[in-house]
């Protein structure tokens, strides 16, 4: 793609165009330059990525309680949520943007900034973390690209701005960053990352354990939702970012060739090659993300030994990234995953079924309520599902107690 067509994108493109981003603008003296659009909307628009659903930033020159002011005398709803750090949120009617005071830093820590506001557009681009992100669009949808960020976006070329050490030690989060950019803005699917940035975020792979697990864990889990990841965890791995053994890397590469991933499948890999544990502290991953991924795990496990009964029974939301894993740990060939596959949508085609035995059957059959009635309970369900789901209520209660009798015939063979 040309710059040239790249720059008649963005000048036409819908969002620039709507009344509500007219209005911001004008309130906010875009016509003279003093407020532009930012960061992701500019630069998604420009490569043709952006689509319905975006959220639009402004840099403006103006001070926040100016902004404030002239929000209220318009009539514009506007929320001082992040005035410190001259963030005002306006919302103008269906549309709802954030409006930042152009910023340099003053001093940094590695997590956190003291800033003074200004009026100089390359200054505050120089804060900002790769070049790409650092491109501007005027009220008319001119470009503004103090850095030369276009080109490295257009060529998709994730690069930090100025000197790499210098941005990672003013937030070492954007090590993360790095690498989620240039996966989903780059080219780390190729297993290529710009040199000088991947060589700075092995230097500060050291140094990253201040940062906290929910920062982390925001940018792992945007991470984990792109299509093709496992060369960039591979690669964050060997520079010490992540620890992870090389194997799962191998399965996670296999898994994104054969399914469509999900964050509970990508996360069963994981936690298989660790612990659930360690992966949970590490990113504050929540009990429902880290129990949705033992449970595929759960679903693999038993595709795997074949009792594809109780895989659907049990596991039937994820019976899709169970059998990629069980295909990839066992090394299913084609023919063998079809014919698992074919038993599993024979078997969903049908609805839910529901054990028909409860544990009050039981006590009304003499049985104490405790371990021994929840032990017989399981075997009852077991002997249900071997045979196929065909044992009704009456069948399985004239088995209670009767170890010596199996389940009848299952309705179907085996896979």
């Amino acid at each position: 793609m040309s710059a040239e067509a790249a720059r008649e994108r963005l000048r036409t493109a819908a969002w620039l165009l709507r009344d509500e981003t007219r209005a911001i603008f004008e309130l906010l003296e875009g016509a003279a330059g003093r407020t532009r659009a930012v960061g992701g909307v500019v630069r998604d628009t420009l490569l043709g990525r952006a689509g319905e659903a975006f959220d639009i930033d402004f840099a403006t020159e103006l001070l926040p309680n100016d902004v404030m002011a002239r929000a209220q005398r318009a009539g514009i709803a506007a929320y001082p949520t992040g005035i410190e750090h001259g963030t005002i949120t306006l919302r103008v009617g269906s549309e709802t943007v954030e409006v930042t005071t152009l910023r340099e830093d003053v001093e940094t820590d590695g997590r956190h900034a003291v800033v003074k506001f200004g009026t100089d557009w390359r200054r505050d681009a120089e804060r900002r973390d790769f070049t790409l992100n650092a491109l501007y669009a005027g009220m008319n949808g001119e470009v503004f690209d103090p850095l030369g960020g276009l080109e490295d976006c257009l060529a998709h070329r994730v690069r930090f701005i100025g000197d790499p050490d210098q941005r990672i030690a003013e937030d070492r989060l954007r090590v993360y960053r790095f690498f989620r950019f240039s996966t989903s803005h780059g080219q780390a699917s190729e297993g290529k990352f710009d040199p000088e940035g991947l060589a700075a975020c092995r230097r500060a792979a050291g140094s990253l354990g201040g940062l906290s697990a929910e920062r982390v864990g925001v940018e792992m889990r945007r991470l984990l939702s792109m299509p093709k990841i496992a060369p960039t965890l591979a690669t964050m791995a060997d520079a010490q970012i992540l620890a992870f053994p090389a194997a799962a890397f191998d399965i996670l590469a296999g898994y994104e060739r054969i399914a469509r991933p999900t964050l509970a499948g990508r996360l069963a890999i994981l936690i298989d090659a660790t612990n659930a544990k360690a992966v949970q502290a590490a990113w504050r991953l929540s009990n429902e993300e880290i129990d949705s991924a033992v449970r595929v795990l759960g679903a693999a496990e038993l595709l795997r030994a074949k009792k594809l009964n109780a895989a659907v029974y049990r596991f039937r939301d994820l019976l899709d990234d169970g059998l990629a894993l069980a295909t990839l740990k066992d090394g299913w060939d084609d023919h063998v995953r079809t014919e698992v596959r074919s038993y599993i949508e024979l078997l969903l085609a049908q609805p839910p079924w529901r054990f028909p035995v409860s544990g009050n059957d039981l006590i009304e059959l003499g049985l104490r309520p405790g371990k021994e009635l929840g032990v017989e309970l399981a075997r009852l369900e077991r002997l249900w599902i071997e045979s196929g789901f065909m044992l009704d209520r009456e069948a399985l209660l004239g088995r209670v107690g009767d170890e010596s009798l199996g389940p009848e015939p299952a309705r179907r063979p085996s896979a």
